[in-house]
């Protein structure tokens, strides 16, 4: 889990599509895969983040924890919080660590 302190909510859910990052007002991309079966939800985000339009802080909502993403996040130098999510609804604020921290 990271101990980073930057804030991270999630967006009401009237803002979010399905399988589209939507942004909320502050810039930050949310992305909702709730109707995909697995692996297509993990794929999806690591193609996201590997990609241009990331940057440092990224929403997600998925159906389930997605255990299997957990390493391949952290292999890519990503962190992540649970934000508060309704029962069967898994919310996660994955964070890029500063490019700018020093080890």
């Amino acid at each position: 889990m990271s101990t980073r302190t930057t804030p991270c909510h999630a967006a009401p859910a009237t803002e979010r599509t399905r399988r589209t990052a939507v942004r909320d007002k502050d810039g930050v991309p949310h992305l909702d895969l709730r109707g995909l079966e697995p692996p297509q939800p993990a794929v999806t985000i690591l193609t996201f983040l590997d990609g241009p339009d990331a940057g440092d802080k990224v929403v997600v909502r998925l159906a389930r924890d997605p255990i299997f993403l957990y390493p391949e996040l952290a292999a890519r130098g990503w962190t992540w919080e649970p934000l508060a999510a309704e029962p069967g609804d898994v919310r996660l604020c994955l964070l890029r660590p500063r490019r700018d921290a020093r080890p």
